[in-house]
C-alpha cells in the first residue's frame, strides 16, 4: 500500500502541473484570439481564469506556476515591447497588479483548500463519534442496570432500556423531564448537598427512593458521574441505578429479627438468673434439713442398731446413703450455679502447673495404678479456679470410667495451638459410650450408664461446658463404646 501511495503522490503532482501548462496555454489562445478579432483587454481575466481553476482544483504549487506562466505570457505577447520580456516602466503597475491578482487567488484557494479539510476531519470524527457513540447506547441497553444521563439542569437526555423496563417509563417519555420531578426523588440528605458534592469530587453515591409509573417505590443505589467539556467546565450528569428493594426488606427483616432476638435473649438472661437463683436458693435451703436427716440417722443407729433385726439396719443404711448423696447433688447443684453468676478473674494460668496440682489433689485409691501420659501443656487466659474445676471434673470422670481396666491410661495433651487459642484434650481407656447419645453428654443431670455401675450426679460435664463457655471456647467428645473417651476443650492463649 505505500509504494502506491508512492507512485500516485508523484502522478497527481505530474498531471497537476500539466493541467496547469494546458490551461495556460488555452487562455493565451483565446486571449490572442480576442486580440486578432479587435476584442481589447481581454488578456487579463482571461489568463487569470487558469490561475483560479488550477488553485482550485490542482492545489497552490501548480497555481504558482500558472502565475509564472501566464504573466510571462501577458508581458510577451500583450505589454510593449512586444514577443520580448523586458518590462516597460509604464506596463510594471498593469504586471505587479495581475501577479497580485493572481497571488491573492492563490491564497484564498489555499484557505478554502485547508478550510475544506478541517471540515472533511471533522465530518470524519463525527462520524467515528456516533458510531462509538451509537455502539456505546447498544451495550448501555443491554444492561439490567437502569442509566441515564442528563443536563445540568437535570433534563434526561439519555434514558436506556433497563430504565425502561424497571420505571415503566418509555425513552419518549422520558427525555426532556427533570429526573427528579419524573421520579419523584427521596434524597438521604438535601440535593443541593449532594450536587456539590458531585461539583466538588466530580462522583457521589448513595440510596435514593424513586416512584415507578405504576406508583410503586422502589430504593435505588444509585451512583452520580459528573462529566466535564474541553474546558473543564460542567457539562452533563452520568446516573446508574440499582434496585436494592429487595435487599433492603430483608435488611429490614433481619433487623426486626435482630431486634426480636435481641429482645428473647434479654427476657432468657433474665429468666435464666431466675433459675439459677431459685435453684441457689432452693439448694441452699434443703441444706438444713438434709443435714438433720444425716444426723439424726447417724444417732439413730448409734442407739437402736442393737434393738433392730437386719432388715431394720439396712433400711437405716440405705436412708443414710441416700442422704448423703443428696448431700452431694446439692453441692455440685450450687457449684454449678456459682459458676454462671460468678465473676471471672482472669490471668495468665499454666496448665501444666495446673494439671500437677489436680493430680496431687487426687485420692491415691483413684490415681495410684493408672498409667498417666502428660504432654507439653500450654500458658493459657482465664480464670484459674474455673479451669481447676473443669480439668478436676474431666479428669475425674477419666478415672472412674477406666477404672475397670486391668492397665488404666490417660492422656492429656495440647493438640493444636494458633489463632491465640489452644486445644486441649483428656483421653481415656475406660468403657466410653455410643456417639449418637453424645447430644446428652453436657446436660445437666443426664447420664449415659446407670448409677449402680458408675456413681455420679450428671452435672459434672454440664459444669465443664459451662466453664469453657464462659472463657468463650467449646468442649467436645469423641468415643466409642468399650474404646475409651476423649475430651477435648479450647481456651484462649491471651486476652486479645
Amino acid at each position: 500500500m505505500g509504494s502506491k501511495w508512492q507512485l500516485k503522490a508523484p502522478l497527481s503532482a505530474i498531471l497537476g502541473y500539466a493541467f496547469a501548462l494546458i490551461a495556460v496555454s488555452l487562455a493565451l489562445g483565446a486571449a490572442l484570439l480576442a486580440e486578432h478579432c479587435n476584442l481589447r483587454h481581454l488578456e487579463f481575466p482571461l489568463l487569470l481564469l487558469p490561475i483560479i481553476l488550477i488553485a482550485w482544483y490542482a492545489g497552490p504549487r501548480p497555481a504558482i506556476v500558472a502565475v509564472v506562466l501566464s504573466s510571462l505570457a501577458l508581458n510577451y505577447f500583450f505589454e510593449p515591447p512586444f514577443h520580448s520580456f523586458y518590462i516597460a516602466g509604464s506596463a510594471l503597475p498593469h504586471w505587479f497588479a495581475f501577479i497580485l491578482f493572481g497571488s491573492l487567488i492563490i491564497w484564498f484557494s489555499a484557505v478554502r483548500r485547508r478550510a475544506e479539510q478541517k471540515l472533511r476531519k471533522a465530518r470524519d470524527q463525527l462520524e467515528l463519534e456516533v458510531v462509538k457513540r451509537t455502539q456505546q447506547a447498544s451495550l448501555l441497553n443491554l444492561t439490567y442496570d437502569m442509566i441515564f444521563v442528563r443536563d445540568m439542569d437535570s433534563v434526561i437526555t439519555y434514558w436506556n432500556r433497563g430504565a425502561e423496563q424497571l420505571y415503566g417509563f418509555t425513552q419518549q417519555a422520558a427525555l426532556g423531564k427533570r429526573s427528579y420531578d419524573l421520579l419523584h426523588t427521596v434524597f438521604p440528605v438535601s440535593r443541593n448537598a449532594i450536587e456539590a458534592e458531585v461539583m466538588r469530587s466530580g462522583r457521589w453515591e448513595g440510596e435514593l427512593m424513586h416512584t415507578k409509573a405504576d406508583g410503586t417505590k422502589i430504593v435505588v443505589l444509585s451512583r452520580w458521574s459528573l462529566q466535564r467539556d474541553e474546558r473543564g467546565r460542567p457539562a452533563a450528569m452520568l446516573e446508574i441505578n440499582t434496585d436494592i428493594t429487595g435487599r433492603k426488606q430483608r435488611e429490614d427483616q433481619i433487623r426486626v429479627l435482630n431486634e426480636e432476638l435481641a429482645k428473647r435473649a434479654d427476657e432468657l438472661a433474665v429468666i435464666n438468673k431466675e433459675l439459677e437463683a431459685f435453684a441457689y436458693s432452693t439448694s441452699h435451703d434443703l441444706r438444713a434439713p438434709l443435714r438433720h436427716m444425716v444426723g439424726y440417722t447417724e444417732l439413730l443407729h448409734k442407739h437402736a442398731s442393737r434393738t433392730l433385726d437386719e432388715k431394720g439396719r439396712h433400711y437405716m443404711a440405705t436412708i443414710l446413703e441416700a442422704a448423703k448423696k443428696m448431700g452431694t447433688l446439692i453441692d455440685d447443684l450450687l457449684a454449678f450455679s456459682r459458676i454462671g453468676r460468678a465473676e471471672t478473674r482472669e490471668t495468665n494460668v499454666s496448665l501444666e502447673h495446673l494439671v500437677t496440682e489436680v493430680l496431687s489433689e487426687m485420692p491415691t485409691s483413684d490415681g495410684g495404678k493408672i498409667d498417666w501420659k502428660i504432654g507439653k501443656l500450654p500458658e493459657v487466659y482465664g480464670d484459674r479456679s474455673m479451669l481447676k474445676l473443669a480439668l478436676v471434673n474431666l479428669i475425674s470422670n477419666a478415672i472412674k470410667f477406666s477404672r475397670t481396666r486391668s492397665r488404666p491410661e490417660i492422656a492429656i495433651e495440647c493438640v493444636e495451638k494458633k489463632n491465640n487459642r489452644a486445644v486441649v484434650f483428656v483421653k481415656d481407656n475406660g468403657v466410653g459410650f455410643d456417639m449418637k447419645y453424645a447430644h446428652k453428654l453436657f446436660g445437666v443431670f443426664q447420664r449415659l450408664h446407670s448409677t449402680e455401675a458408675f456413681e455420679g450426679t450428671g452435672i459434672g460435664l454440664a459444669t465443664v461446658q459451662r466453664i469453657i463457655h464462659r472463657h468463650g471456647g467449646k468442649i467436645w467428645a469423641e468415643s466409642a463404646v468399650d474404646n475409651g473417651a476423649t475430651f477435648y476443650f479450647s481456651v484462649p492463649t491471651n486476652g486479645s
